[in-house]
């Protein structure tokens, strides 16, 4: 088998299928019957959890996340998920069987390039400064940058963990920020758009992305947001038009992003634009969580999720208000008239 057919997402209850599959966990562990392991099997559609029960445990010694192989078995659920007990599994070399890599790792519907593309426009459109426009731009052209931008992923797990899924959170950030600031026009959006594009960029090192997507030796010992200075580091020192007082700000945004000391944040937002790129970012990766949650609905009788451990809630599918027939582009002018009266 080299052709991948059944997707985790089409999963139901009480079926059997047998498909090809990439492991993402593995851990070998006891029961009162002898070892067994407890797998993460993946696709692009998604990811579900497996069990290789004892005796079939034993012919597997060793099995690492990043493997590939072909699972068969009986489709059931465990807290409302669905589980995969494996009844006949094979180990393959991707080489050999010329896998098709994509089908496994899951991604972002829009294109990374194009993405790239849109931060360039919010330059364009919002950096008026130039050495701002300059800096940001210097940065996001650098080769190196540039290649881990396309293919890395927003997390390990929970929001964005796909590939693209950086991007796809940088650019939404960036939006919400640029969206703000149209209420507050004190706010300094151009040192806000410049922290909103860059405030995990170092996540293009924590994680290795590709097949196992794991913490990288830098990631687990720093972190991505001091990476993330790190990185940045060397172009603001480059940066001699730009003012000392600008950088000091960007690199407090950064720092700050997370809110608060629990979360992570080194430091805790002291500033307008500190606040709002703190806000902005976790609106989306809630929103990314949520809405990935709820898609998992469709097709269901449920308008409820299961019990979302990150979240510490269920979640619940509303019914959404109706649209009427040509209300979105068809307002005669006088009806998009106000009908106040006017004073003379």
């Amino acid at each position: 088998m080299s052709q991948k057919t059944t997707y985790i997402k089409d999963f139901i209850s009480g079926e059997r299928v047998r498909d090809l599959f990439l492991v993402g966990e593995a851990q070998l562990r006891e029961s009162r019957n002898g070892p067994f392991w407890n797998l993460r099997l993946q696709d692009n559609s998604g990811a579900v959890e497996a069990k290789v029960w004892s005796p079939l445990s034993q012919s597997f010694p060793t099995l690492e996340p990043g493997m590939f192989v072909v699972a068969g078995g009986l489709v059931g659920a465990y807290r409302d998920k669905p589980q995969l007990t494996v009844e006949v599994m094979e180990i393959l070399d991707p080489d050999r069987c010329r896998l098709d890599i994509t089908a496994f790792l899951p991604s972002s519907k829009e294109k990374p390039e194009d993405m790239m593309q849109e931060l360039d426009f919010l330059i364009a459109e919002h950096m008026i400064h130039v050495p701002w426009k300059k800096f940001c731009r210097r940065v996001l052209k650098d080769e190196e940058i540039y290649s881990r931008l396309l293919t890395a992923t927003g997390a390990k797990a929970v929001h964005h963990a796909y590939v693209g899924g950086l991007l796809e959170h940088t650019l939404a950030v960036a939006r919400l920020c640029m969206s703000i600031c149209d209420n507050y026009p004190q706010v300094d959006r151009q040192v806000l758009l410049a922290a909103a594009i860059f405030h995990d960029l170092g996540k293009a090192w924590e994680l290795s992305g590709g097949l196992t997507n794991d913490y990288t030796d830098e990631g687990r010992l720093l972190g991505h947001i001091h990476i993330g200075v790190e990185v940045l580091d060397p172009f603001l020192r480059k940066s001699r038009d730009l003012d000392d007082s600008l950088k000091l700000h960007l690199k407090h945004l950064i720092l700050s992003h997370h809110g608060e000391y629990e979360f992570g944040a080194p430091k805790r937002p002291k500033t307008p634009e500190a606040f709002i790129l703190h806000f902005a970012d976790n609106i989306d990766a809630k929103m990314n969580t949520i809405f990935a949650e709820l898609d998992k609905l469709e097709g269901g009788s449920s308008n409820w999720t299961p019990y979302q451990r990150f979240l510490d809630r269920y979640l619940y599918r509303p019914e959404k208000s109706p649209d009427d027939p040509g209300s979105k582009c068809e307002l005669k002018k006088s009806e998009a008239q106000c009908s106040l009266p006017l004073k003379g």
